[in-house]
């Protein structure tokens, strides 16, 4: 498997949320100069006047993959996204620099991630300079199937030892003054919350999104830092329901989740909460439990967790090697999936796809094995007739049709490569764990002809059962035993391989 873990030397400065951070350049992060020119001489025009002279000047609007980091802010906001992370559970990583598409694309092949966190916005964090990260690559990486979480870090707790990392003046920390009920505190939060809608809306991370605040380890001991940091949250979070995004917190399972949870506990009508909890526990554990001593055992249950289980180190999937920290996700409804019909009705999930063969005065072929072929073959538009559950002569010569259209020699029986091309023909998105949908089903029918023996199970979900079917079909074809269906593995499952 082409998979490393490598630990990482000390001395170097690292942080919970991002691993290894380098010391960053000071620079703010600045809209391209073409667009930064064209508002100001827009700028006694209207919103939609500037839009329009916008698009005309710096070309249409795209769907494709070209660069489009100078579409004007406003049109990118409009974006056909999805909200991000969504419902989803299973694998992700973070890393303080978003990785360049080739190494994201990589991954997506071979790792066994589809979430990854990304710093978007803050003072405080220590990749402040982004260079891969802009609208064309956050609409990639979507497109691509990769769950995004967008982190701020901006002003931490009063009490913390590592901040004001760049000056107070640049990064201020959490105001513990008390006056006005720690106004100064609340407007923070609410300031923090704007810039990072205005990032996130500039990076086509469209409203229903979850955007995501890093606040670093800190002494909840400590009244004053504690009682400032609550409404720092609340604030965010408050602010983020106003402007149409989703609340999440992240932090350590010792302070701020602690924090979180105490005011969960006992004052849920008092602060506004967010809407899910990323939790840093490094416990080894592929999951999003944490003791209760720390957060409340049906707190943000279900699909309201995340959990950072894994400290910066490297990995190495497809040749790439990043430094990450892993994570578990389990939120909103997570693996469920819906219904799906054929035919009016007819059953193409099979117990086993075996082979059909002419019928005989002693043998006829099984009815519901029949019709399921029809079945799929009605759909790919090479039968029309009725599903009856006879291999006649038309059902026969769909048969060869679709036989012919994969350059094999017809044959009277349909056989096991039969069902296994004729059950993944069509698009191939990588599927890995916390994949759902209509592509699981083809897969999860495909490797049931492929190895009739393993018993799989069509549910349209790829849970752990799923995944060990996949590296068990890969090792049985010949590949490396990577637990997911990647583009080779389509490949192999589209030429008819078992």
């Amino acid at each position: 498997m082409n998979y490393t873990v490598v630990v990482r030397p000390e001395p170097c400065y690292w942080c919970e949320s991002c691993g290894y951070r380098d010391v960053a350049s000071d620079s703010l992060i600045r809209l391209p100069l073409e667009l930064s020119a064209m508002s100001a001489r827009l700028a006694p025009l209207s919103a939609l006047l500037a839009a329009v002279l916008a698009v005309t000047l710096l070309g249409p609007l795209r769907g494709d993959r070209e660069d489009a980091t100078d579409q004007p802010v406003d049109l990118l906001a409009a974006s056909t996204n999805r909200p991000t992370p969504g419902s989803f559970r299973g694998y992700g990583f973070d890393q303080c620099l978003a990785p360049s598409q080739a190494k994201m694309d990589a991954w997506m092949e071979h790792s066994p991630f589809m979430a990854a966190g990304i710093y978007i916005s803050g003072n405080s964090r220590a990749c402040r300079d982004q260079p891969n990260l802009t609208a064309t690559w956050v609409r990639n990486q979507l497109a691509r199937g990769w769950r995004l979480l967008p982190i701020t870090l901006g002003p931490q707790a009063s009490c913390s030892t590592r901040y004001p990392k760049y000056g107070s003046r640049v990064d201020p920390v959490i105001s513990a003054d008390p006056t006005d009920g720690y106004a100064r505190a609340k407007a923070q939060g609410k300031l923090e919350a704007e810039r990072a809608v205005t990032v996130a809306k500039g990076l086509g991370i469209v409203p229903r999104s979850t955007l995501f605040y890093d606040l670093e380890a800190f002494d909840i001991g400590n009244g004053a830092c504690k009682a400032s940091a609550i409404r720092f949250v609340h604030a965010w979070t408050q602010r983020l329901h106003q402007l149409g995004y989703k609340s999440g917190f992240y932090s350590s399972a010792g302070s701020g989740i602690k924090m979180i949870d105490w005011v969960y506990q006992n004052y849920p009508e008092t602060f506004a909460l967010p809407d899910t909890l990323w939790i840093a526990r490094w416990d080894g554990n592929a999951n999003t439990s944490v003791s209760t001593d720390y957060l409340s055992s049906k707190a943000w249950l279900p699909g309201g967790r995340l959990k950072q289980y894994q400290g910066g180190h490297n990995e190495t999937w497809g040749g790439v090697t990043i430094n990450i920290d892993r994570n578990f996700l389990d939120l909103g409804t997570g693996m469920r999936v819906a219904g799906e019909t054929h035919c009016g009705g007819v059953a193409v999930d099979l117990p086993a796809y075996l082979a059909i063969k002419m019928p005989t005065s002693t043998y006829t072929p099984p009815a519901d094995r029949v019709k399921a072929l029809q079945c799929l073959l009605t759909e790919k538009k090479l039968y029309a007739g009725t599903i009856n559950g006879r291999y006649d002569l038309a059902t026969r010569r769909a048969a060869y049709a679709w036989q012919r259209s994969r350059g094999f020699a017809t044959n009277s029986t349909w056989g096991r490569r039969d069902w296994i091309t004729l059950t993944t023909a069509g698009a191939t998105p990588v599927l890995k764990y916390g994949s759902t949908g209509a592509y699981v089903r083809r897969v999860q029918r495909a490797l049931s002809a492929a190895m009739p023996d393993r018993k799989v199970q069509v549910t349209g979900v790829y849970d752990a059962a799923t995944a060990a079917h996949a590296g068990a079909y890969r090792r049985q074809v010949g590949m490396s035993s990577y637990n997911i269906v990647n583009t080779a593995t389509w490949a192999k499952l589209q030429a008819g391989r078992f």
